[in-house]
């Protein structure tokens, strides 16, 4: 049985304004979350210059939300965030063909008044960038026939997303709807992940957007995983029993010892790892880097 794996994350992102920002307001979703099978060790934020007002919040979706804005000019601004984890494996028990049947599910999850709150349900609907779209339940379809376990469906639907789409970068943008990419059949990781929710969402289950690392030197013998040099995300379905089943189309595996896990949302827009407004600032550039390895 594999052991738990200790990773240190290092994540930087700097931006160059060709004039000074007059005034900026930003928001950063980017310390690694608590959970059952993640245990945060350390984590520090780094920004320079010095923010005139910083604070932070939990937001409807457990994640820690940084925010911070400056009331002086600036020509450049960098955000450096350092984390420690250990990851337990979360897979050992877990039989995909044992789970539910996916109609029960989604029977359970509609609407009915007077009928119990099921937290879960608030993932089945739309979102800012995925639509429930017909075409998307046509495909979801194809892994899903009457009576297949959720789990099982969900993974066969994983493989067939890894199988049909392109990794392509530069395709897409952040704000790329789900069913352009749908119909592009390209994209990177937030497109891979935000289709399959569609897909998922479309059958009236449960599917959230996850944001995260990916270990940069995966163990020996083992193939590197694409997107392990920046930010990286991936879906998650929810099975009774189970809990959330995260499924990584871009790299076709569970989520497991190799992704650490940022925030859960809707979709990107609501985790995207830094945004904001500035005044100013004219032409900018943004690097990022980022590392993830083991102790």
């Amino acid at each position: 049985m594999s052991a738990d794996v200790r990773l240190s994350i290092t994540h930087e992102t700097t931006y160059r304004y060709s004039t000074p920002v007059e005034t900026a307001q930003h928001l950063a979703t980017i310390r690694p979350l608590e959970c059952p099978w993640q245990r945060v060790v350390s984590h520090r934020l780094r920004i320079d210059p010095a923010p005139s007002y910083e604070t932070s919040h939990i937001d409807a979706f457990g994640n820690e939300v940084r925010y911070f804005s400056f009331d002086a000019p600036h020509d450049h601004l960098s955000v450096t965030s350092e984390s420690t984890v250990v990851l337990t494996p979360r897979w050992g028990s877990l039989v995909a063909s044992a789970t539910p049947a996916w109609e029960e599910l989604a029977a359970a999850l509609r609407f009915r008044a007077g009928g119990a709150y099921i937290p879960e349900s608030e993932f089945v609907f739309a979102s800012p960038n995925i639509a429930l779209a017909p075409e998307l339940h046509d495909y979801a379809l194809a892994s899903f026939p009457p009576g297949t376990p959720l789990v099982a469906g969900a993974i066969d639907l994983m493989h067939r997303i890894h199988a049909d789409f392109a990794y392509q970068p530069q395709t897409t943008a952040f704000d790329t709807p789900a069913l352009r990419s749908f119909r592009l059949r390209q994209g990177v990781c937030q497109d891979f992940a935000q289709v399959m929710i569609g897909c998922l969402r479309s059958l009236g289950l449960a599917a959230r957007y996850v944001s995260g690392y990916l270990r940069t030197v995966p163990p020996e013998g083992t193939p590197r995983l694409v997107g392990a040099d920046a930010s990286h995300a991936w879906a998650s379905v929810f099975c009774p029993g189970v809990g959330w089943v995260d499924l990584d189309p871009t790299n076709d595996v569970l989520a497991d010892l190799d992704h650490v896990t940022l925030a859960n949302g809707r979709d990107y827009s609501d985790v995207s790892l830094l945004r904001g407004i500035i005044l100013g600032g004219g032409e900018h550039t943004v690097q990022v880097a980022v590392d993830v390895t083991a102790d």
